[in-house]
């Protein structure tokens, strides 16, 4: 464990117009430690990231790394001073359209002193050195645009690491990782622990910062509110000190309902999987929780029209529900808040009104004529009670932050009444602040319509949901009443145990 401070930011300051975002940031990342960094959407956490990184210019303050003074003015002084970071955005730490191999070689490519000739060979033994250090299984040849979620942010961070970094900075790292993918970032950063790097870890999951943190610092407001560095950690004190209020970690109180909305029977949806069946009732809040790769997002999918089951029969309040398209499941009034909303879900040049009311234009508008007072209204209802962060409805969504365009993804269903409301990973990437505004807002408006989570942290199913499906290898092999739960079961179920013992 190291002890030195390898970089150090002293009072940086930084304002956008009349409006300050960091209000005086002091901070220091040691050798051979993580810290975690918390804060609440809007507390500063993206803009002291892209000082440090070299993307924006600092309002005021110093920075020091190893001892001389750290001034970036672009990313690749950054990079070459030894500060590297791994954005959440997956696209920002890799180029879609080219292979593995040169992903991970492309800085060196790139970069100064970059060789007058490309040779393949050179970049596959250089790829392949990078892949090996960084324990991945990828196939160098492959494109990256053709790789999973999961894989392109393996790439990304591999990428990183190419660099040999004195200081690293990851953010939001796990957000698209399973349980194997995320235990081997971990075992690589307890190498380069090991190396003397100082990590910064920006996360709001528990499971992270309980398996990494040396050190937690919280940031509200643009200034740090908290440092706990004593052990063990007072993670609960982090919190509080990064909301600024008192935080209950108390479970719901588990609903059940007595009258089926949707149903499933011998749904199939891979080849060689087995059948699933569920039922999902009035007023009830489903999560169906499982590690990435399971087929949480084609069920999902599945049931929003966009893939046909191979075998298997759904109903809608008794009715066959067979959805050709994701528009016929929309009439159905089956809603999906998709996984990846930078891709799937929101227009950042349409503003929050227009990306509220996008899927439902025929319904505001009469003769060709959009009802703007209706649209308008719907909007602010939405913003009001989802306490989404903005100036008005008439904001452009690329301007909030990503806890509040989740938001508004989440207030674009919500606007209209649904009979089937799924939710495929809705807190992913946002704080604790904004996943607790999201859960309570889904509770209190759950009556008389089903509503099915799909998540891949546990303590998001326990906080919201009223019972608990485990799905694994492409079906259900556990089902959980949210009151006394059995978490040793609920987790052998997670890895598969049960359906494993069963084989």
């Amino acid at each position: 464990m190291g002890t030195g401070a390898v970089f150090r930011v002293d009072g940086l300051r930084k304002s956008f117009g009349h409006i300050e975002v960091l209000g005086g940031i002091s901070l220091e990342l040691h050798a051979g430690e993580v810290t975690v960094l918390m804060g609440a959407n809007g507390a500063g956490k993206s803009t002291l990231v892209k000082i440090v990184s070299g993307v924006y210019e600092r309002g005021g303050g110093m920075m020091h790394l190893a001892g001389a003074d750290f001034a970036p003015n672009t990313p690749a002084e950054a990079i070459r001073a030894g500060v590297v970071t791994v954005h959440q955005n997956i696209n920002d730490g890799v180029v879609a359209d080219l292979d593995v191999a040169t992903n991970l070689t492309l800085d060196r490519l790139s970069g100064s002193g970059a060789p007058t000739f490309f040779n393949p060979g050179r970049v596959r033994r250089e790829a392949r050195a990078v892949a090996d250090r960084m324990g991945l299984a990828i196939d160098l040849k492959a494109r990256v645009s053709d790789l999973s979620l999961a894989d392109r942010q393996m790439v990304a961070i591999a990428r990183a690491m190419a660099h040999r970094p004195k200081v690293l900075i990851l953010d939001e790292p796990t957000s698209s990782l399973s349980s194997a993918e995320a235990d081997r970032l971990f075992q690589l950063i307890d190498r380069l622990r090991e190396q003397s790097v100082a990590i910064l870890y920006i996360s709001h999951r528990m499971s992270d910062i309980r398996r990494l943190a040396d050190r937690i610092v919280s940031m509200r407001d643009g200034v740090v509110s908290g440092v706990f560095d004593n052990k063990p950690l007072d993670y609960e004190g982090a919190v509080n000190a990064m909301l600024g209020r008192k935080i209950h970690l108390d479970r719901v109180v588990a609903r059940s309902s007595a009258r089926a909305v949707f149903t499933a029977e011998g749904l199939r949806i891979a080849q060689g999987s087995k059948p699933i069946s569920m039922t999902l009732g009035a007023g009830e809040v489903v999560a169906i929780t499982g590690l990435v790769g399971v087929g949480k997002t084609a069920l999902a999918e599945t049931l929003f029209g966009v893939r046909r089951p191979l075998a298997g029969v759904m109903t809608m309040d008794g009715k066959p529900y067979e959805p050709a398209s994701a528009g016929e499941a929309i009439a159905a009034g089956v809603f999906l808040v998709a996984k990846d909303r930078a891709t799937s879900g929101i227009v950042g040049g349409f503003n929050i009104e227009r990306n509220i009311s996008l899927p439902f234009l025929k319904r505001m508008s009469g003769f060709g004529i959009m009802k703007r007072r209706a649209e308008r209204g719907i909007a602010r209802r939405q913003i009001d009670e989802l306490a989404i962060v903005c100036r008005s409805e008439r904001d452009e969504l690329s301007a909030l932050s990503g806890g509040n365009q989740q938001k508004v993804m989440v207030g674009r269903w919500m606007s209209q009444d649904a009979r089937l409301f799924i939710l495929d990973e809705p807190f992913q990437g946002v704080d604790i602040s904004a996943r607790r505004d999201i859960a309570a807002k889904l509770r209190a408006s759950a009556d008389g319509r089903a509503t099915l989570l799909f998540v891949t942290e546990l303590d998001e199913a326990l906080e919201t949901a009223d019972r608990i499906l485990v799905m694994s290898e492409q079906t259900i092999v556990g089902e959980h009443r949210n009151e006394d739960i059995d978490l040793e079961r609920l987790l052998a179920e997670v890895a598969g145990g049960p359906l494993h013992s069963a084989a």
